[in-house]
């Protein structure tokens, strides 16, 4: 993306909106440079009427008039900056929402495809060069560019021969930071991807902190971990380190400005060409353009910043949903909840193109409307990709799934997944109260709905010993609950959806036999009279189906009842007797 287009961008989706508080924001930066100019403009008659002319009532009114000068620049930056600084605040919002609304919504295989941690530190580190751009790049470049052409008006009205000399320094210094700018630009996005980076294995090191202690990989860890500290130091001086190479410049320059200018000003003086009080009133004109010069030299360098930054941000903000709805698409009605895959083939976005096997080839399966019905196989068959592919959490690449005679795919996926509830063995719930956590499926849910769910879950039998009970936070992904408890709050959750179709992925994996007895009448409960499609490894579960499929690399390749599949499955057999064996 070029710079004009992402400038264009920046303007018109997030900055034009404030156009009132910039233009306020602006008037009073002319204020800035009026003053400014004002200061140095006072020295001449300060010299002259009070130090040559020794004028008794100028004595005291140019001294308050400088006074009066600078206290205005100092209160029209003051409010300058502060609207500044409340727009770059309303557009970093702005950005992080949509950012955030966009990846909400985002499909699974674009969350699945990058780490969280790229996606906080560009949430988070890249929004606030951004920041930076709107706030103290943009006003600076207003504020500095009026200062100078007031200073500069100043130097010509005292002389003009002076001015062309001092003026050499503008053409000299842009050089020097377009130069710097382009160099910054480079390395600011080499230092964004190293902190992402860094991002990403902070996230890692919290979630894997057991595995770290019970491997003892501590010392392994902490040299990675001042490996990715020292990346992203090493990026950060290298940014610091030429953003300062300005200073030398710019102390380089006005030296020789100045050593210049009192040579040649001597002449003029020896001349009368000059006043003594024209030449200081036009030195510190002079000398107070030194500022604004160098701030517009790094203004070019904080854009580059901006600019890699956004080529980060709008690429997110942009993602678009490959699971797309027609403006025709009805909304689905779920009855009896049958649901039939019609030779449906799938093949994930990261598979190898050139490879021959799909994850699912050609399937073709009925399940039944409140029945249960079980999918069995070995681990990476594709039973997992056929629950995700009901709720569309990805789109097929042939064929069609039908619920209740009407295509998913011309449907709304709203009213679609609506009518579906999921219990996994990964239980994911948020670091926030029981009753929030069971809430989630139905926040206007009243709190004896919530107590019913909980009730029926078996999950009342653990909360109500709990000092908080409904109130307890339960930790960052429920860590101070136990497997089972975490399982029955998830299907707690399913209940108060009260939705038809009930997806279960090997929700009673990894946990004790009394446990798994609570979580089985929990689900008996959740699954009456619904459409159920259970991924499991334990029996219990599987001979309580009222049809079984057996699924192999990719393929239907057993279907019936689980007397009928021992009889006419070998592969049902042998997974029903490994079972068998570690019962």
């Amino acid at each position: 993306m070029k710079k004009i287009n992402i400038l264009k961008r920046l303007y018109f989706e997030y900055t034009r909106k404030h156009l009132k508080q910039i233009f306020l924001s602006l008037f009073f930066a002319m204020f800035v440079a009026g003053s400014t100019s004002a200061i140095a403009y006072l020295l001449d008659p300060a010299i002259e009427k009070i130090f040559v002319e020794k004028d008794q009532t100028l004595m005291v009114i140019i001294p308050l008039l400088i006074i009066i000068a600078f206290a205005t620049k100092g209160l029209s930056l003051y409010v300058a900056k502060v609207l500044m600084i409340g727009v770059a605040e309303e557009v970093r919002k702005d950005m992080q929402c949509d950012m955030l609304d966009n990846l909400i919504s985002a499909d699974t295989a674009l969350i699945e495809g990058r780490h969280t941690g790229k996606f906080i530190s560009i949430l988070s580190n890249d929004v606030n060069h951004i920041t930076s751009l709107v706030s103290v790049s943009l006003l600076n470049l207003f504020k500095d560019s009026l200062t100078l052409i007031g200073l500069l008006t100043v130097m010509f009205f005292q002389n003009w021969k002076l001015s062309l000399i001092a003026i050499i320094m503008i053409p000299l210094a842009s050089f020097a930071a377009k130069t710097l700018g382009k160099r910054i630009g480079k390395v600011a996005t080499e230092q964004m991807l190293k902190a992402g980076i860094l991002n990403t294995y902070l996230i890692e090191l919290f979630k894997n902190h057991k595995l770290i202690k019970i491997f003892q990989q501590e010392k392994y860890e902490n040299e990675r971990a001042e490996k990715f500290i020292n990346d992203v130091k090493e990026k950060s001086k290298k940014i610091s380190t030429i953003f300062v190479r300005s200073s030398p410049i710019m102390e380089t320059l006005t030296g020789i400005m100045i050593a210049i200018l009192i040579f040649y000003s001597g002449k003029l003086v020896l001349k009368n060409e000059i006043d003594v009080n024209n030449f200081f009133s036009f030195l510190a004109a002079m000398m107070l353009a030194y500022q604004p010069v160098r701030s517009l030299a790094t203004v070019n360098i904080a854009i580059n910043q901006g600019m890699s930054a956004a080529t980060r941000i709008l690429p997110v903000i942009d993602e678009k949903s490959k699971l797309t709805e027609n403006k025709h698409d009805l909304e689905i009605k779920v009855n009896k909840g049958d649901i039939e895959f019609k030779n449906v083939s799938f093949k994930y976005d990261n598979q190898d193109k050139e490879a021959t096997k799909p994850t699912l080839n050609s399937v073709s399966l009925k399940i039944l409307g409140g029945k249960m019905t079980s999918i069995v196989g070995h681990s990476g068959a594709g039973k997992s990709t056929i629950l995700n592919l009901i709720p569309r959490f990805y789109d097929i690449n042939s064929g069609d799934i039908v619920i209740d005679s009407q295509s998913i795919y011309k449907s709304t996926i709203s009213s679609l997944r609506k009518n579906i509830s999921l219990v996994s063995q990964d239980t994911t719930l948020f670091d926030d109260t029981i009753r929030n956590n069971i809430a989630y499926a139905n926040l206007e849910a009243s709190q004896k709905e919530i107590e019913e769910a909980a009730k029926y879950s078996f999950a009342s039998e653990f909360i109500e010993k709990l000092p908080n009970k409904y109130e307890t936070i339960i930790g960052e992904n429920g860590t101070r609950l136990s497997g089972g408890e975490k399982q029955r709050l998830s299907i707690a959750r399913a209940m108060l959806k009260k939705s038809q179709i009930i997806l279960l992925d090997e929700a009673t994996s990894s946990l004790d036999s009394e446990t798994e007895n609570k979580i089985q009448d929990a689900i008996n409960f959740l699954t009456k009279d619904r459409t159920t499609i259970v991924i499991a490894h334990r029996l219990s579960t599987i001979l309580n189906s009222d049809k079984i499929y057996v699924i192999d690399t990719g393929k239907i390749v057993g279907e019936g009842t689980h007397d009928q599949l021992l009889s006419n499955s070998t592969i049902y057999k042998n997974f029903y007797e490994k079972q068998i064996r570690k019962g």
